[in-house]
């Protein structure tokens, strides 16, 4: 099931190296612009993941002491399957921020389960107020710090946690105890 995903993030970031240095992208991503090629992708995706995938997470979760609430856990599989993350990391930063819980609201701000900000929040195009848009966004502002980290999950964590300026401006985890503490907690939590 990851195979498929992997595949495609793999050919995904070829492509993008392959632009940025003015070389062809493959084939495969040319059909991608098609739409009808993209819904069959979906569709053949959902068929071989299903529901399992929400299952496989749930139970990875539990295995690590950690359970969110009602349909979190489907919600989060899918957006990590969308964005191409790893469902326990979405679900690690999902646990740290809020435990799963839709209400929570930080003395900063920060809402819902993901905990967007609501500047990121319109950045992002969602309504944080709403469940599933505040996970989708949040798995996705996750992508977003993935990528512009190079793959490095430490430093996309921080990033999620104190923007990406400061893990720029220090060149790795900043030197904030919060922050600190939280990448510590989602690591925990996803490894």
């Amino acid at each position: 099931m990851m195979q498929i995903e992997g595949l495609e993030h793999v050919i995904h970031r070829i492509d993008e190296l392959n632009q940025r240095f003015g070389l062809a992208t493959s084939p495969y991503n040319r059909h991608m612009e098609k739409p009808e090629v993209v819904q069959k992708m979906q569709e053949a995706q959902e068929t071989v993941q299903g529901s399992s995938f929400a299952g496989e997470l749930s139970d990875a979760m539990k295995a690590a002491g950690v359970s969110l609430p009602g349909d979190t856990d489907s919600m989060i599989a899918a957006a990590a399957r969308k964005y191409h993350v790893d469902p326990r990391l979405a679900a690690a930063v999902a646990q740290t921020e809020s435990g799963g819980n839709q209400e929570a609201v930080s003395p900063a701000g920060a809402v819902g389960v993901m905990q967007l900000m609501p500047e990121t929040a319109a950045g992002l195009g969602v309504n944080p107020y709403d469940k599933q848009q505040n996970i989708d966004g949040g798995v996705r502002y996750l992508r977003q710090m993935m990528d512009t980290f190079g793959g490095d999950v430490q430093k996309a964590v921080a990033a999620y946690n104190a923007g990406p300026q400061a893990v720029k401006d220090y060149n790795g985890i900043p030197p904030y105890r919060e922050t600190q503490n939280y990448v510590n907690k989602v690591l925990d939590i996803y490894r």
